[in-house]
């Protein structure tokens, strides 16, 4: 069954694959990023699948969009799926990989850096899905796409598609984050990264649990390459116990504290010797008050999208 996405697209037979990489590309990396967590995968991602285009008859494809998308999705599941040994052996806690500047330096436009960005505390909620949850729910929630262009993509029937939507909206917290960055909030999340990071680094133990929501987590990510905190910490004095903590505290107070732009988002790059060593996420709660949510990324090889 062919999809009927888009009714105004140019003639497919009249694009070269260069034209439809430069008008599709960032399309498909946000799409594969928001499914895989990772932008060096993601970019892979979006490599293979143009790449798979070349050896296409694009004439015989009426909506390429869609077909792109169906491509991303599709081969994201199977790398999910075959991941997911993976990920179950990984050592302590999986965190997303962070991005800085809009994305790589591979994938420049306007549109991944507004329209098409996403929160990091949002990927941080997408680990909680099954692959095929994942897929569903952003397509649906993500890209608005109706269930009978779901279905169509994944291979599945249409009330299929709704029940699974149903089953991972109900793995996920009734308030989600903030998908994409809000131009409204983010002097509001300077003005508390700024109080935070003072806080932290006089090591003013009531300061910082002010800053504290009522239920927070703190979930670092080392991946066996480095050592550091191996299981997510929850609420509010434990989470503060781990912050003052001669294991997190003295690691972290060492280091040169530099806000930067991750996921479109104020957040911290943290330096040893001018040199990226950690990323720091805070995720706010509803009242924008409040940290819900403490990320610490300290495998080297999440670091490598983040410029400072």
């Amino acid at each position: 069954m062919k999809s009927n996405f888009f009714t105004n697209e140019p003639e497919v037979s009249s694009l070269e694959i260069g034209e439809l990489y430069i008008r599709y590309k960032s399309y498909a990396f946000s799409i594969a990023y928001r499914m895989l967590g990772s932008v060096v995968e993601a970019e892979d991602m979006v490599q293979d699948c143009f790449a798979e285009l070349q050896s296409k008859p694009l004439h015989d494809i009426r909506n390429l969009k869609a077909y792109i998308a169906k491509l991303v999705v599709n081969r994201s599941l199977n790398l999910l799926n075959s991941a997911r040994n993976q990920r179950e052996s990984y050592v302590g806690e999986w965190l997303p990989e962070p991005m800085s500047n809009g994305g790589s330096a591979n994938i420049p436009e306007e549109t991944v850096q507004q329209k098409e960005m996403i929160s990091y505390a949002y990927l941080v909620m997408l680990e909680k899905l099954s692959p095929m949850e994942r897929a569903v729910f952003i397509l649906r929630e993500a890209f608005q796409y109706e269930y009978n262009e779901i279905a169509d993509w994944l291979g599945k029937s249409e009330s299929n598609c709704r029940q699974i939507f149903s089953r991972a909206r109900r793995k996920l917290p009734d308030r989600l984050p903030t998908m994409e960055q809000n131009p409204a909030e983010y002097a509001v999340k300077e003005e508390l990264l700024a109080r935070f990071t003072t806080a932290f680094l006089s090591y003013d133990v009531s300061a910082m649990l002010d800053l504290l929501a009522e239920q927070p987590v703190f979930t670092a990510d080392g991946g066996g390459r480095v050592h550091t905190v191996m299981r997510t910490m929850r609420v509010r004095k434990g989470v503060l116990a781990l912050l003052t903590s001669r294991r997190v505290f003295t690691r972290l107070r060492e280091r040169e504290w530099v806000p930067t732009v991750i996921n479109g988002e104020p957040h911290l790059a943290l330096l040893e010797r001018g040199q990226l060593s950690e990323v720091l996420c805070l995720e706010l709660d509803s009242s924008g008050e409040r940290i819900e949510g403490v990320y610490l990324v300290v495998n080297p090889d999440k670091l490598t999208s983040v410029s400072t």
